[in-house]
């Protein structure tokens, strides 16, 4: 069924039970100013309280507790010096004539596949480094990108020298354009003491079983790979370990009256949030879910081209960084990529959205009952 249909049926007679209508994604197109980008350089909501002691470790997994172990000496290492408001001492870091072993690395690398709970690791980083949030950095590749797009290079290199920590999410290693760019900006930091920590999505094609992106990683920021120490981490896709498929989809009617009844929810047809995603820059897609405290989306399906994907993947990643539950009707959220896309070069991506998008399915299991509760 479709959502113009629902609309005009049974979800009519909805909307006039409900207290009031819900917001749409396809309205809104947010204007981001730069200060907000640097201001939100942050750990996402999801990861705003996570810590080393709460990183549940595998115990038939030995390089998780090793990359614990690992990073807490690194964050204890980034105090040394340090005036009690956490202050810029960076003695070891600026000894640019000794060698890495006298101070230790300058960057961390998590390595590892897509749910060993990397995100989790670099946020715990960014908390424990003792330093004020002002002096620490946190955010995706992508998000660094916008924020040169936005600031320019000179800019950003003298917004962030200050800086005693900046964690970088997610390298996109398959951009070889902006890889150079931040790889030189990086370069810039490290001279200015910044110390660095990164986690990365592997390179097209090289997306074999078991493979790891470490190799891919050192070689694309070139001169800063003697300064940065691997770190990889085995383990399964923690969104899955003892926990059941994805939820089936509901009807569209139950996702509409979802939407009518809880508070803050946003209701959109998914074809046209497809359509509306083309239209707003990535950068912006985390403004645009500002306020939202859960999607209902009707008649999801199969995504139609890999442009498209690539957008939906930013927006999952955005949600689940806000923790957002997401109630659907329509195919269940492992169709929404081809056969072909799921073995093609951005598939780490896609599986990675569809293990996001799974996770918030099942927070959003409550939503179609308490509906009706109301």
């Amino acid at each position: 069924m479709s959502a113009p249909t629902t609309a005009s049926g049974s979800a009519g007679r909805i909307a006039a039970e409900a207290n009031e209508a819900p917001a749409a994604l396809t309205a809104r197109a947010p204007q981001v100013p730069a200060e907000r980008l640097v201001a939100e350089m942050v750990p996402p909501p999801r990861f705003a309280t996570v810590s080393f002691d709460n990183y549940i470790t595998d115990p038939g997994q030995p390089s998780q507790a090793e990359a614990v172990e690992a990073l807490r000496a690194f964050a204890a290492r980034l105090g040394d010096g340090a005036d009690a408001k956490g202050g810029r001492r960076r003695h070891w870091f600026r000894r640019a004539a000794k060698p890495a072993a006298s101070g230790g690395p300058r960057g961390m690398y998590l390595d590892g596949g897509y749910g060993v709970g990397k995100t989790h690791l670099l946020a715990s980083l960014w908390h424990a480094t003792p330093a004020a949030p002002e002096l620490k950095a946190f955010g995706t590749f992508v998000e660094l990108t916008n924020l040169v797009g936005a600031l320019g290079f000179q800019q950003t290199v003298k917004t962030l020298s200050g800086h005693r920590l900046l964690c970088i999410d997610e390298f996109e290693l398959d951009d070889p354009g902006d890889t150079v760019l931040v790889s030189t900006l990086l370069g810039k930091l490290v001279e200015a003491g910044v110390a660095l920590a990164a986690t990365s999505n592997t390179l097209p094609g090289k997306l074999g079983e078991g493979r790891f992106a470490a190799a891919d990683f050192l070689r694309e920021i070139q001169g800063l790979s003697a300064r940065f120490r691997t770190l990889r981490i085995d383990g399964e896709d923690y969104r899955h370990r003892g926990l059941p498929a994805a939820p089936a989809p509901h009807s569209d009617e139950t996702v509409t009256r979802a939407a009518h009844h809880v508070p803050g929810a946003s209701l959109d047809d998914f074809p046209a949030l497809l359509d509306h995603l083309s239209r707003v820059h990535p950068s912006r897609y985390g403004a645009m879910c500002d306020g939202v405290q859960a999607v209902c989306l009707t008649g999801v399906a199969p995504v139609p081209d890999q442009s498209t994907a690539l957008r939906l993947v930013v927006l999952a990643d955005r949600l689940y960084d806000r923790e957002v539950p997401v109630l659907a009707s329509g195919m269940p959220f492992d169709r929404l990529f081809s056969e072909e896309m799921l073995s093609g070069g951005y598939r780490k991506k896609y599986f990675r959205a569809i293990s996001r998008l799974t996770a918030l399915a099942r927070d959003a299991k409550g939503l179609a009952d308490a509906s009706y509760a109301r």
